[in-house]
């Protein structure tokens, strides 16, 4: 009885204490103060061992719920794995590889990287690190990673099975720092026409997009297709500098204002290389943020073409903030205008993050992605172009000059399923692993490969009797021929960035392509 009561005077000490403390940090009326007190008493006084961790994320997870659906939280891992593809680079051995049949299979070695310069080549199968074995072990992909990752300078030491050769070959890789592109393509799509994909703004993308405007240049461009397409955005900073280059001085690229953020221009600074360029920027549903930044002043100034499909339509602005354990809260401090004046942000329910997230799935079954008839803007929206006063309408996206039907025919249900299930990727990486050294010896130059190559019919044979396995088939004749019509393109692009990069990949996917089809189309008219 004494042993209670002494307790009982112990914990209410103990929160008569924490309580005063809260009160004078936060005040007794401020509802932070429920919020550490909720906190107290729940790690203190939980009739079970409680993650206090787990407890205080959920509690975060949960407030940015109710705010808006881009404000997030990330832990510390998951903040890490989130920036390292805008960061510009990250450290490790530099190889590209695929996972067949449980073992880490190189596809390239990074150029100049350190698995190249030690001698690891396309093809050689990494089965230890340090003398842990990661073939046939069921280890999964994140696993393998931080095995390979590591501080540069560090040394790692990979056994590898290379084709042709007996017995295990080691070798001490030097970990480095690696680059991380964000174009993923630049050629010379036809005559004079360049043609540039950003998959994502990073901080180096601008370095990156003008090496290879300065490249193409030098082959002769002189009009180009800038592809926006899936790209999901970045650095607002990054978006800035790339608009900057079409733009002439003083021209208004973007405004930001939030309740606690005063308005921040940000223009032209005259010094663009790509001023008098003609451009034409292909944008579609997965277009997002900082893409529809760039692609939002181009229109807006009236000084370039935009071909697609509406995009994505996030008009807010989130500002990082940095938690002591290296977690991040992402949160929403204001909105973006264009140059129009037209905040592109889709409407959204505040807490109902599932309905926002539908949003694109309902565009495809409102017909919004197959008919322009089908997109409907309000009258209240309507603003007009800085130069040439064209209407245009704010509130969900940036709706292109051109607008191009996705070709819902070419993505048969049959397909679909072959895709859900790996089948076309696990036989095609068969098939290059099988087929690399022949392939290379028959194709020397990526320009023979395109003129030259088809697919074999014995692969696409292996593809269905590998869907028949899993009780996978076509419903009809109609739906196999069109499936292994695309089925094809598709193959034959990823033949040729495994043997090559992705810009050899683009280069066989864009000749399908219904929007770099139709930027084509519109380019010769107005040379007309």
């Amino acid at each position: 009885m004494k042993r209670s009561f002494l307790l009982s005077i112990t914990l209410l000490l103990f929160c008569t204490f924490a309580a005063a403390q809260i009160n004078l940090n936060f005040g007794s009326d401020s509802p932070m103060r429920k919020m550490q007190m909720a906190e107290i008493a729940i790690s203190n006084f939980y009739v079970d061992d409680v993650d206090e961790q787990k407890v205080v994320e959920d509690a975060i997870r949960g407030m940015l719920k109710g705010l808006d659906p881009h404000s997030t939280y990330t832990d510390a891992k998951e903040t890490k794995a989130m920036n390292e593809p805008l960061q510009g680079d990250f450290e490790g051995i530099g190889v590209q590889f695929n996972m067949i049949e449980d073992t880490l299979v190189v596809i390239q070695p990074v150029v100049n990287g350190p698995s190249e310069k030690v001698g690891i080549i396309a093809g050689d199968r990494i089965v230890m690190v340090d003398d842990t074995l990661i073939a046939g072990v069921k280890m999964n992909r994140a696993d393998i990673m931080k095995r390979l990752r590591g501080k540069k300078g560090t040394k790692v030491k990979l056994s590898i099975v290379r084709r042709g050769v007996k017995g295990m070959l080691n070798f001490i890789v030097t970990r480095a720092k690696i680059p991380v592109h964000t174009v993923n393509a630049a050629y010379i799509i036809r005559p004079g026409i360049g043609y540039i994909r950003l998959e994502s703004f990073g901080m180096k993308t601008h370095e990156e997009f003008m090496e290879a405007v300065e490249k193409l240049k030098k082959q002769g461009m002189k009009q180009l297709i800038l592809d926006l397409q899936d790209n999901g955005g970045g650095f607002l900073e990054a978006a800035v500098r790339i608009a900057n280059e079409f733009l002439q001085n003083n021209d208004m690229i973007v405004y930001t204002e939030g309740r606690r953020v005063p308005r921040q221009n940000y223009k032209a600074r005259g010094n663009g290389q790509l001023k008098d360029m003609p451009v034409y920027v292909l944008v579609n549903e997965l277009s997002a943020s900082a893409a529809e930044i760039v692609s939002g002043a181009i229109m807006d100034n009236d000084r370039g073409t935009l071909i697609g499909r509406r995009t994505f339509g996030k008009g807010l602005v989130q500002r990082p903030f940095e938690l002591p354990d290296g977690s991040m809260i992402r949160l929403t401090v204001a909105h973006y205008y264009i140059p129009s004046g037209r905040c592109i942000q889709k409407p959204y329910k505040k807490g109902d993050k599932d309905d926002y997230d539908m949003d694109l799935e309902n565009r495809l079954k409102n017909g919004e992605l197959t008919n322009p008839d089908s997109i409907h803007f309000t009258d209240s929206l309507k603003y007009y172009t800085v130069r040439k006063h064209r209407l245009v309408y704010g509130g969900g996206g940036v709706m292109p000059d051109y607008f191009v039907p996705l070709d819902t025919t070419k993505f048969t249900a049959f397909h679909r399923k072959l895709m859900a299930k790996n089948i076309i990727m696990d036989t095609f990486l068969k098939y290059v692993d099988n087929n690399r050294k022949e392939l290379k010896k028959d194709y020397k130059t990526f320009e023979s490969f395109k003129k030259q190559y088809e697919v074999p019919i014995s692969l696409t044979n292996q593809i269905i009797a590998e869907a028949k396995k899993e009780k996978i088939e076509p419903k009809d004749s109609d739906e196999l021929k069109k499936t292994l019509d695309y089925m094809r393109y598709q193959l034959k692009s990823l033949v040729a960035r495994d043997l090559w990069d992705m810009t050899e990949y683009f280069q066989i996917w864009n000749e399908q392509s219904d929007i770099v089809k139709k930027a084509l189309e519109v380019i010769d008219a107005d040379k007309k």
